[in-house]
């Protein structure tokens, strides 16, 4: 039976984390009462199995907390993609606050894209659509790179970029 220990023994661990040997269950309680701590099995499946004594209340607050952390933490890392909508025929003022916006969003660490919308006769002026992408990746060039370059689709031309 459990090599040779008896169920209602387990080995002990004080609040600062030393080892006080195996003991029997009721005095593993009672020291615990004593200091005003909590007895918590910490390793059930081991021979004997292991006990810690610590507020848990305490202990539970620290892990919630940590978990919180990390998780603010990873929210502040994570990039999203932004989109700004053009058409062919955006003013050079309007483009500019625009590029501003873009230059703002990708030293926050986003992705960027581009979105170029034709209607009717606009069409026919793709290559006006093309030269005003190249001019947005030139003009931001110092701080992102195009991921993918500008491509038609449809009614509509887009253009990625990532912060350098």
């Amino acid at each position: 039976m459990n090599g040779g220990v008896k169920a209602a023994q387990v080995r002990l661990i004080d609040s600062s984390n030393n080892q006080l040997g195996i003991v029997d269950r009721n005095k593993a309680i009672s020291t615990a009462r004593d200091q005003g701590l909590d007895l918590v099995e910490v390793a059930p499946k081991s021979t004997p199995p292991v006990c810690r004594i610590m507020d848990y209340g305490k202990w539970l607050y620290q892990q919630k907390r940590k978990a919180r952390l990390a998780h603010k933490k990873q929210l502040g890392h994570s990039t999203t993609l932004k989109e700004i909508r053009l058409r062919p025929g955006t003013g050079q003022h309007d483009l500019q606050t625009k590029l501003n916006h873009a230059r703002e969003l990708i030293k926050k660490g986003h992705k960027v894209q581009f979105t170029m919308f034709f209607r009717g006769r606009q069409m026919l002026h793709q290559d006006r659509g093309y030269q005003v992408m190249a001019d947005i990746t030139e003009l931001l060039d110092e701080i992102a790179k195009p991921e993918r370059p500008a491509k038609f689709s449809h009614r509509r031309m887009t253009i990625l970029l990532v912060p350098r």
